[in-house]
């Protein structure tokens, strides 16, 4: 990246990777995409953008002066806006906001009118989120044509395609939430949609249950499906089957999440307005159709101070940077260019923000607070309702000095003693994964995903990272060591190291180190005291059963959480490793990546086989029992066919180093044919390629009496970021890169 001279008075405390991440994702690029923009420059340009909004309120507003508070509240890093107000405040494209939710009628125009609207959003850098629910079902009467309806999922496939082909501001593809009623005929092909993993792939999709469904599920019984036109049952499930094909498909894939529909609504601030049905992509801020809402994230680290020996937080600090923030995120509405007529009416219409936090994991670190503890519970509890209560008060205060939102008379604040709210809404517990970075702090409510890591740079060197927090713990109790950092980042966790006092292990856990339960308990206690919703994943080890699964979903109810995701480890395929990779010794995997350096000695063998160009002699060498490379030589043939052959292995070893499934190459080379087929024992070798697939095929996909075996599959894949190659850590809904900031969010 070049050097960009910076202002005087610059931040000097922004660390490697934010700096990182600001200039790949963030700064403004030249035409030729050079960085043409400082960090500061960056925050100076939003301040003074969202700052203008005071001028519509009071024309006597001291502009500057307000500027220099936003800008002071973004570099003390005690508060960033969601990132579409980072990378567009100030500029051309002017789209501020993050979440939006669009409808999709029953009809050829209205859903083409809704993949025209995705593409708006996604181009301007948005999310979106979809209820198909309105959808007639697969094979049911199209009046106007006399033909049959495709249903929901095959239109949700129009939808990925589009936004496939459009990047969010020239750098990513947006992401999508996709929810279908479970009351839906459709449903149970709607559980299995994501089972194909190279279609949907920029969709989340999750099952919208209701409390009649869950029920039902306690009963044993059927429940009724609705035919989405009339509202009149179209026929019955036996409601425990479909729990369990729900449960199972996200045991095995990661997909479908769940969001609870009735208990959302329960909370629907504006019923007078709509019903809502359906989230942004990553779940946590439920929108009316045609709705989008403004974010953004308190940083809770900046509030830890020290007090008569014992960590404590701030909370005069606190309550005046969270009024502060709740007068940025309202600023923000006015300032937005919104990309579509209808919801900039809504927008204005309820004012929705949702301030959250993030930074929750290295706050307790610093209080000596285990995550999985009574403890981090109860100050999960207090900080969350603190930061609602603050909010409310800051929004009454706006609605005085600027009036209440447009809807407020189709609202439940009417009838109630709070006589007057600003926004709608105010707090959301919101995905942060390139923000925390940029802070320099933890993601969200997320424990923390590894305490030491290896980051590889240029010329292969090995950079050791660890948590800061931890690191100085760690020195000055005289435990650090780079070998110790080295050995904790290979097996992700300080647990059952004896060379870490016991009280450190136990404050310093990790999101694998976490029971389920404990997971779902923090979750349900900051969303007891949440507007909108909570993002959050609960991770699951490998061996994880169906059974835990359940537990999670029937405790997310019971705990009136308003949606889950649960994430088992190795479940997708793309999965992300927390740790450094030499840890995946146990699972066979260490050396499943090209660039990986080859052991010294590997064992193999050598087999001989007749092809029509002489006798191809194939050399297999393996790691733990799983081809690693793969030599192929031609003998008594021209010097082309030599070369092809030996091409052909280069490639073979190549994918095979690169973690590609050996079914996957015998699929790929089986059957081509050459100029020369001929018999041989085992029956007609087609070419060269053709005989490699024979040697591969009976050795890694048959028994000893030819019977053919399910192929095997790596129970955990070392998932390198596509972007710079470091680990990946699936947290918040979303696959988040630490050192570069790619997210995946679908």
């Amino acid at each position: 990246m070049p050097i960009i001279k910076e202002p005087k008075g610059s931040i000097n405390f922004i660390t490697k990777n934010s700096r990182t991440v600001l200039e790949r994702r963030y700064l403004k690029k030249d035409k030729s995409g050079k960085v043409c923009e400082s960090p500061e420059q960056m925050f100076r340009r939003v301040a003074s953008h969202i700052a203008l909004a005071e001028k519509k309120y009071d024309k006597k507003a001291d502009i500057k002066k307000m500027e220099d508070r936003f800008y002071s509240l973004m570099t003390e890093f005690r508060f960033l806006p969601n990132s579409p107000t980072l990378m567009n405040a100030g500029r051309s494209l002017g789209q501020l906001a993050a979440c939006f939710v669009l409808p999709v009628e029953d009809s050829i125009n209205g859903i083409f009118e809704a993949v025209k609207n995705a593409a708006t959003i996604h181009k301007s850098g948005g999310g979106t989120g979809f209820s198909f629910s309105r959808l007639r079902p697969k094979n049911s009467r199209v009046g106007s044509t006399g033909g049959v309806a495709s249903g929901p999922v095959s239109f949700m496939k129009i939808f990925n395609t589009a936004t496939e082909q459009i990047k969010q501001g020239g750098t990513r593809r947006g992401a999508n939430m996709a929810v279908l009623r479970v009351d839906h005929p459709d449903i149970m092909g709607f559980i299995k949609c994501k089972n194909n993993k190279r279609e949907l792939n920029n969709f989340n999709i999750s099952v919208g249950m209701t409390d009649r469904f869950m029920e039902a599920v306690s009963k044993e019984s059927e429940y009724d499906l609705l035919d989405p036109r009339t509202k009149k049952p179209s026929g019955k499930l036996n409601a425990l089957a479909v729990y369990e094909e729900l449960i199972s498909q996200a045991w095995a894939t990661g997909d479908p999440g769940i969001i609870f529909l009735d208990e959302i609504n329960r909370y629907n601030t504006t019923p007078g307005i709509g019903e809502i049905e359906s989230t942004n992509p990553c779940g946590e801020q439920p929108l009316l159709p045609m709705e989008a809402c403004n974010l953004g994230s308190i940083n809770l680290t900046k509030f830890v101070i020290s007090e008569k020996g014992r960590q404590v937080i701030d909370y005069k600090k606190l309550k005046e940077t969270i009024h502060l923030s709740v007068r940025f995120l309202d600023n923000t509405i006015d300032m937005s260019r919104y990309p579509i007529k209808e919801i900039e009416q809504m927008v204005k219409g309820n004012r929705k923000i949702g301030l959250g936090i993030m930074g929750f994991a290295d706050m307790l670190f610093r209080m000596s607070i285990p995550y999985d503890s009574d403890e981090a519970i109860d100050i999960a509890e207090l900080i969350m309702s603190f930061l609602q209560k603050e909010s409310h008060a800051a929004s009454c205060s706006l609605a005085e000095e600027r009036g209440v939102f447009p809807n407020f008379e189709q609202s439940v604040f009417k009838t109630k003693k709070q006589a007057h709210m600003r926004n709608a809404t105010t707090t959301t517990i919101a995905p942060t994964g390139t923000l925390s970075i940029i802070a320099g702090c933890s993601s969200g409510i997320e424990p923390a995903f590894a305490l030491s890591f290896v980051r590889t740079v240029m010329d292969n060197d090995k950079l050791l990272e660890v948590n800061p927090v931890f690191e100085k713990v760690a020195r000055t109790m005289g435990f650090y060591n780079e070998i110790l950092m080295e050995e904790i980042a290979e097996k992700g966790t300080a647990r059952g190291n004896s060379q870490i006092p016991i009280d450190i292990r136990k404050v310093y856990v990790t999101a694998h180190d976490i029971k389920p339960e404990d997971h779902i308990r923090m979750q349900a206690a900051f969303q007891r005291h949440t507007d909108n919703a909570v993002s959050k994943t609960v991770n699951l080890p490998h061996d994880a059963k169906k059974e835990d699964v359940k537990f999670i979903y029937d405790e997310a109810f019971r705990l009136k959480c308003k949606g889950v995701t649960i994430y088992r480890d190795g479940s997708k395929e793309n999965q992300v490793l927390s740790i450094s990779g030499k840890g995946d010794k146990e699972n066979g995997n260490e050396f499943l990546h090209a660039g990986k350096e080859r052991p010294k000695i590997l064992e193999g063998f050598t087999e001989k086989i007749k092809t029509g160009m002489g006798y191809l002699y194939v050399t297999v060498s393996e790691f733990n029992n799983k081809p690693f490379e793969l030599f192929a030589t031609i003998g008594k043939s021209g010097k082309s066919t030599q070369a092809k052959t030996e091409a052909i292995g280069r490639l073979i070893s190549l994918a095979l180093r690169s973690g590609v499934e050996v079914v996957e190459i015998i699929d790929q080379i089986k059957g081509i044919r050459g100029e020369h087929a001929v018999f041989q024992e085992g029956g007609l070798v087609y070419s060269i390629p053709d005989a490699i697939s024979k040697v591969l095929e009976k050795r890694y996909l048959s028994t000893g009496n030819g019977e053919k075996v399910k192929p095997f599959k790596n129970q955990l894949k070392s998932n390198l970021c596509p972007e710079c190659g470091q680990a990946i850590a699936f947290e918040e809904g979303c696959m988040t890169c630490h050192s570069c900031g790619y997210t995946k969010c679908s």
